[in-house]
Order: structure tokens, then C-alpha cells, then sequence
């Protein structure tokens, strides 16, 4: 029998606090905060993760990773030192292992002068203390965590801006020290992976085409250009953004500047079984970043208020 996945949780940050939302089967509509976090005082958020159970959060700061309880009493921090008083053009990232036991953190540390490179650091979720440090090689300004629905590993997503991006994988050992992977190619931004976990998405860095991989091999199963949905590569691209509305259908973002030199996007389905285009995804957002599919068929948007709006499938 195959139980059913937990609710996600998502945090918003909104005057000066984090807003954790339990995105649950059957809530749609505008959400509200299942619980408010209150930041240390002069704390700037950058990235923050709730746990499950509503009860810890954790975020990061230029120059540290803070877990408070719901009640803003400090569970642990740990510091990256030495301090850095490099203010723009890097920003440290965390993300909760699938079984939230794990604290997994992107230090940009060579854009916050700290060293020739980054790290990614493991933190056990209840103390803090670290269970593993990767040295990298790249010099990020930032990075996007995807944790996967299934075998416990997490993918590592570091945009080197100009430089391209940078994809990793990390395998939490049962009893042994975290696995590292770097996968063999610096050009595709990691957009997303499959409800099942069994592929995941990439788009060009330059933004000629969207590709599809198997996990955890990497092995690409089929790529799509800017030519196959129609368009000239010459006035258009594909945008980093989308991502997986179901197991079987992808999103993918198209967008350009027209002869007015406005800009537009347009949203795309492609058929995951076929590898083909199968039509439009018509939804009212501002730009191509507001869209976010959940993978069950639903998507978020933003409001006017902060609140994210939780979309069912029409």
C-alpha cells in the first residue's frame, strides 16, 4: 500500500516575518499561515524552511543559519566565518532533508570573500551540529535546493551567473557520512523534479532548450528548442521557470520582446509519456517566475496581498 504524501509546507517572507503555509489536500484559494515566525532581531532573511510539524524554522542570513522555535526561542546557529561585510551578489541557501532530520546549506562563500570557493554544509535538524562539509569549486551567488520525494537525496541547483550553473547531488547515508555528486555539465539551470522523483528538468543556460533526465543517472531522455514550440530562436527563449503540473505533464516558460520591445511569456505543456507539445497553460501572473506547479496537478500564484493562491486543476 502506498501512503500518501505529506502535506507541503512553504514559507513566504512578509514584514519582517516568516509565514509558513501547509499546502494540504484539498485547500485551494488564497492560503493562510499555519504559523508566523519572528526573525532575530537584525536578522535579514534570505532563504527559509519549516519544519513539518509547523514547530522550527530555519533560515539563513549572510553570515549565518539560525533555527529558532515556534515560541522564537533559539534551538542553534552555527556562523560562517569569518564574517563577511560583502553586502550584494551572494546569497547563503538551506533546505530540509525529505525526512527532516537533516539541515542542508549553500554557502556562497567565495562571492562573500571567504575563500577561493563555496560549501555545502550538512547540520543534523534537532542540534546543529555538522555532519558533513563539501568544498566546491564553484563561485555562486546563490543556489536553489530540490529535495527529492523518495530516496532522500538532495539536488543543488548554483547559478555562477555569466559562468553558467552548477548541478550536485547529495545522498544522506544511513549510517555514514553524506554522498556528493557534480553532474558532468555546466550549462543546464535545474528547474524542478518529477512527483515520483524518477526524472527531473533542465533549461539551457544560454535558453535555447528545456531537457528532460533521468535520476539519478543524469542521462538526458529528451530536449525540446525554442523551434519546437513554434517560435524563432532568434526573437525568443525558453525562461528558467516551470516545472512538473503532474507526473506526466511539464510546464515549460516561453518568452521573448516584441517588436514594441514589450516583453511577454507564454506557458506550455509538453507530454512527459511522448516528449511532445500538448497545448497552453493559460493562467493570470505578472511575470514567469510567479507561477509555481506543485506536481499534483495544482499550482501556486501570488496575490496582492502576500498570500500565495493555490490553484486546483482546471
Amino acid at each position: 500500500m502506498i501512503s500518501e504524501p505529506l502535506p507541503k509546507v512553504i514559507t513566504r517572507n512578509r514584514d519582517g516575518r516568516i509565514h509558513a503555509y501547509v499546502v494540504g489536500a484539498g485547500v485551494y484559494g488564497m492560503l493562510e499561515p499555519g504559523a508566523v515566525f519572528q526573525p532575530r532581531a537584525d536578522d535579514e532573511v534570505l532563504a527559509s524552511v519549516v519544519q513539518q510539524d509547523l514547530e522550527r524554522v530555519v533560515y539563513t542570513t549572510l553570515n549565518r543559519v539560525v533555527c529558532l522555535t515556534r515560541a522564537g526561542d533559539l534551538a542553534w546557529a552555527s556562523d560562517f566565518e569569518p564574517y563577511s561585510d560583502v553586502r550584494h551578489g551572494h546569497q547563503p541557501g538551506c533546505a530540509l532533508s525529505q525526512d527532516g532530520r537533516t539541515v542542508w546549506v549553500y554557502r556562497p562563500d567565495a562571492m562573500a570573500g571567504r575563500g577561493s570557493g563555496d560549501q555545502w554544509v550538512v547540520h543534523d535538524a534537532d542540534s546543529g551540529v555538522v555532519l558533513a562539509r563539501r568544498e566546491l569549486e564553484t563561485v555562486g551567488h546563490g543556489a536553489v535546493h530540490y529535495v527529492h520525494p523518495a530516496d532522500g537525496s538532495v539536488y543543488l541547483d548554483i547559478g555562477e551567473g555569466q559562468d553558467g550553473s552548477v548541478i550536485l547531488r547529495g545522498v544522506a547515508g544511513a549510517d555514514s557520512e553524506p554522498g556528493f555528486v557534480t553532474y558532468p555539465w555546466p550549462d543546464g539551470c535545474l528547474i524542478g523534479l518529477a512527483p515520483s522523483g524518477q526524472q527531473f528538468m533542465t533549461v539551457d543556460h544560454g535558453q535555447a532548450d528545456v531537457a528532460f533526465h533521468d535520476h539519478p543517472s543524469g542521462d538526458v531522455l529528451f530536449t525540446l528548442p525554442v523551434e519546437a514550440f513554434g517560435y524563432d530562436p532568434e526573437e525568443s527563449f525558453v525562461e528558467w521557470s516551470g516545472g512538473y503540473l503532474t507526473e506526466d505533464t511539464a510546464i515549460v516558460t516561453l518568452g521573448g520582446e516584441s517588436q514594441d520591445e514589450d516583453e511577454w511569456f507564454r506557458y506550455h505543456l509538453v507530454d512527459l509519456r511522448t516528449g511532445t507539445i500538448s497545448g497552453e497553460f493559460n493562467v493570470a501572473v505578472n511575470h514567469p517566475y510567479e507561477l509555481v506547479p506543485l506536481g499534483d496537478g495544482s499550482c501556486l500564484t501570488g496575490a496582492p496581498t502576500g498570500h500565495p493562491v493555490r490553484w486546483p486543476r482546471a
